[in-house]
């Protein structure tokens, strides 16, 4: 009897030695993928920086090669998580990552707004949370809170395209404006950039107006009622290339190439093509690798202390079918 209670003994102090040398041993390691999905932050986060990015849509042609620029310069840090959210062109949505990434203690942030309402209320958990927050691509009133900001002047972007359309149209037309998501940073400035320059032409006015999403398929459709209502239209000016390819599909459609210019914004590859073809004149270049590949690197840069200036401006230019191949080798 002694000897079997002897035996438990032993066994029960054996099963207390193993719990304790299992416990010392840590948890599961951090992940071994540099650039992590939506997730949460790297537990080696001593030994690496973790910057959270939020994207209005992953799937929009411009935001894909930001997304590119971006992850492109990730792969050169050997010291460096990226956690990447697609925010799904949902305000609220972006605001919830963005706490999600305070919660996780990334060492920074960047995003592009979706909106500029709920920017400042970013910047502010950020700045509260005293983590570095990078604003990319759009601005806002407030901005100068952030910690830096990487991207173009979305007003000069709309006053390049719009100068553009006027010489091609000698100082008169009518004009349909094609604004993206309202609310968005780059309708409100890109439109305003095109409105200044109307204002200096008595005859050029604008006679429609209507958002399409920066998107192709709704361009299109917003194209297709323009025509249907039956308004003169010497020109349809649209907030990016996306929107301004749709359009001209529902022209081309309506064997009205002839009579209506088009122009966009962005200078993306597809729009390089049509640019080419002639079927669309102007496009005003934005550096998307550029934009995320710079915004990605002011966010390291402040993580790691070092200084920032707070505007790293990336200038837009025009692009025609004169200058074009210039362009197209900088997608390559």
């Amino acid at each position: 009897m002694k000897m079997k209670r002897s035996m438990v003994l032993l066994l029960n102090c054996l099963l207390f030695v193993t719990l304790i040398f299992s416990g010392c041993s840590g948890g599961t390691a951090g992940p071994s993928s540099q650039n992590q999905p939506a997730g949460n932050a790297s537990s080696d986060k001593g030994k690496k920086i973790v910057v959270g990015v939020s994207i209005p849509d992953f799937s929009a042609m411009f935001f894909t090669y930001l997304l590119a620029g971006a992850k492109k310069y990730a792969e050169s840090q050997t010291d460096v998580n990226v956690i990447y959210n697609d925010a799904q062109n949902d305000a609220n949505k972006q605001v919830s990552q963005v706490e999600t990434f305070i919660a996780q203690k990334v060492n920074a942030i960047v995003i592009i707004p979706v909106d500029t309402v709920s920017a400042p209320t970013i910047v502010e958990k950020a700045n509260q949370a005293n983590i570095p927050i990078i604003i990319v691509n759009r601005t806002f009133d407030g901005i100068d809170k952030a910690t830096a900001y990487v991207g173009g002047s979305s007003i000069q972007s709309g006053t390049i395209q719009m100068e553009q359309v006027a010489k091609l149209l000698n100082g008169k037309g009518n004009i349909a404006i094609m604004d993206g998501t309202m609310g968005a940073e780059a309708q409100i400035k890109r439109t305003e950039g095109n409105m200044q320059v109307i204002t200096k032409y008595p005859d050029m006015k604008v006679v429609l107006q209507g958002s399409g999403d920066f998107d192709r398929a709704k361009g299109m459709s917003l194209m297709e009622n323009w025509l249907n209502s039956g308004k003169p239209i010497d020109a349809v000016v649209a907030n990016n290339d996306e929107m301004a390819i749709g359009a001209i599909n529902a022209i081309k459609a309506a064997g009205k190439m002839k009579d209506i210019l088009v122009a966009g914004i962005d200078a993306t590859p597809d729009a390089l093509e049509f640019i080419k073809s002639g079927e669309l004149k102007v496009t005003v270049f934005q550096d998307a690798y550029g934009q995320g590949a710079g915004g990605l690197e002011a966010a390291i840069k402040a993580a790691k202390g070092e200084h920032v200036e707070h505007d790293n401006f990336i200038p837009y230019q025009l692009v025609t079918k004169e200058n074009v191949e210039e362009y197209v080798k900088k997608w390559k």
